[in-house]
């Protein structure tokens, strides 16, 4: 800590208090270096200049000093700055990091521990804590890779940003960054749109919450419609904000929308939907799907909410035109959220949204109140980085690496006994679906029918199958997900039951090991 630093750390001298100044500046002092605020080596500030700042005589600070140099505290050397002794560790050893939190509050502000959990809740959890085994393979879903993301294009990108004197940037994001979005999803995604329709995000999460503040800002508890399953991150945006859900049934080719509520029902404020590439399942919502989802929202006057996550990731056919395409651009019913988590890094934080005009309006306004979480500096760098064409390269680069990993999964799991792995055609995981042992269907074994399902009857084999493998991959290191939990919480009759995996982060060798891994364990669960 430099010497100009401590002259702003509290130090209370009281002169009415029966210790001496010295000593209750030597006190504090002690107490500054036994709790690591002070450390060894770190210059204290001349004693003209410390006590100009506490408003005591030199004399005072001098005292303090000298009983400090004797205990071994500090050290004085000619023509140099008062230290914190650099031996310190040897002549005043530090307690322990829970003492030290104790030693810098005086007793009547110490925290009361808090009493431990009793019963078996204890029991588990000091067993779970202490025996966790550790992460050997990491096959967590939904994480891209970002070995090939550091380019030239890349650097040059943050060195202009770095290089840019910060400005104030619009409430819909700098004009440039907006300019280059719109012309990337009219290269990638056949999206037509003027720059003024985009709102620069924090990614799909901040973009969704920002969108429910300007749509249902004063409604209370608004219904949104969601996917069952779905993706998990934006059911807990909308309940964050208050909204309560409205479960919404697909089948493996996405949206059910022969089957979406109708008056009298209880309608729907707005929905979420994936029509690209459904989570988790996988599937791209069919040409007259997408005109149906259109003309019931319109009927109806439901915001539809596009989460077009990952749609430039597919490896099989061309991906179908986003609903933003087949919207009225002025007037529309459809928002899209727009993220670069999966195509470039989550930690990169950059996305959009692309709305009609009064809802964009709205939008902005909230955007005037709260700012903008996107930083100036960002920005730039997005926009560089989109208008250098280096993102349409990177992404055609890691289709083709994705395309490779995706074939090691199928190469290694398809075909085992008791498993159903979903079709791949994009994205970043696999979904692997549990059956009995003999390699049929759930429904097959226990006899809980697609009705069955509907009706809400339980398949607890399939679940109790499900926490035996989601067991055994722990076991082994594996990290994964359930496939279960993709489904909102009172569709466990609907749900089905397996494992959800990440192949897009991994390397090669890492992959490989991984599902090894992870087909010894599903190889040893059906013998």
């Amino acid at each position: 800590m430099r010497a100009a630093q401590l002259l702003e750390l509290p130090i209370d001298l009281r002169p009415e208090r029966a210790e001496s100044l010295p000593a209750q500046l030597a006190s504090a002092v002690r107490e500054l270096i036994d709790t690591g605020v002070l450390d060894a080596g770190d210059a204290l500030p001349s004693t003209r200049a410390w006590a100009r700042q506490l408003g005591v005589s030199r004399g005072t600070v001098v005292t303090a000093f000298e009983q400090l140099g004797a205990e071994g505290y500090l050290e004085a050397r000619r023509g140099s700055a008062t230290r914190v002794n650099p031996r310190l560790a040897v002549t005043h050893p530090r307690p322990p990091a829970s003492d030290r939190a104790q030693v810098s509050l005086p007793s009547q502000q110490r925290p009361t521990p808090p009493s431990p959990p009793s019963g078996a809740h204890t029991q588990a959890h000091t067993q779970t804590s202490s025996r966790t085994p550790r992460i050997v393979h990491d096959l967590t879903p939904d994480r891209p890779s970002t070995e090939h993301l550091i380019t030239p294009a890349w650097r040059a990108a943050w060195r202009t940003a770095t290089e840019t004197v910060p400005a104030p940037v619009p409430p819909a994001g700098l004009p440039e960054l907006r300019r280059q979005i719109v012309e990337h999803l009219r290269r990638m995604r056949g999206v037509r749109r003027d720059a003024d329709a985009v709102i620069v995000t924090a990614g799909a999460r901040e973009g969704l919450a920002l969108l429910m503040l300007a749509s249902f800002g004063s409604t209370a508890a608004p219904v949104i419609g969601v996917e069952s399953p779905g993706y998990p991150s934006l059911r807990r945006v909308v309940t964050r904000l208050g909204a309560r859900l409205q479960r919404l049934q697909v089948d493996t080719s996405g949206l059910l929308t022969d089957r979406l509520p109708r008056p009298p029902a209880a309608m729907p404020d707005a929905v979420i939907v994936t029509p690209s590439h459904q989570y988790p399942l996988g599937g791209s919502l069919p040409a007259d799907r997408r005109r149906e989802l259109l003309d019931w929202a319109r009927r109806h006057e439901v915001i539809v909410i596009e989460d077009d996550y990952d749609s430039e990731l597919r490896y099989v056919g061309q991906p179908l035109p986003a609903l933003a395409a087949l919207d009225d651009p002025h007037d529309g019913v459809v928002v899209t959220l727009g993220t670069y988590s999966k195509t470039v890094a989550p930690e990169v934080a950059t996305g959009f949204v692309i709305a009609g005009d009064r809802l964009r309006e709205r939008m902005l306004q909230v955007r005037r109140d709260l700012g903008s979480p996107v930083s100036a500096m960002t920005q730039t760098a997005f926009a560089e980085y989109l208008s250098s064409g280096e993102l349409r390269r990177h992404t055609a680069r890691m289709r083709r690496i994705y395309r490779q990993r995706r074939s090691r999964v199928l190469t290694q799991l398809q075909g085992l006994a008791g498993i159903t792995v979903f079709p791949m055609d994009g994205g970043l995981h696999a979904v692997i679906e549990v059956t009995s042992d003999g390699g049929v269907t759930s429904a097959d074994r226990t006899g809980v029918t697609d009705d069955a399902r509907a009706r809400g009857a339980v398949d607890t084999t399939a679940l109790d199958r499900e926490a035996d493998l989601m067991r055994r991959c722990t076991a082994a290191g594996i990290a994964v997900s359930a496939l279960s939990t993709y489904w909102s919480g009172g569709d466990q009759g609907e749900s089905r039951h397996g494992l959800v995996i990440g192949y897009g982060h991994l390397d090669d060798r890492e992959l490989d090991a991984a599902l090894r891994a992870l087909r010894r364990v599903l190889v040893e669960r059906s013998v």
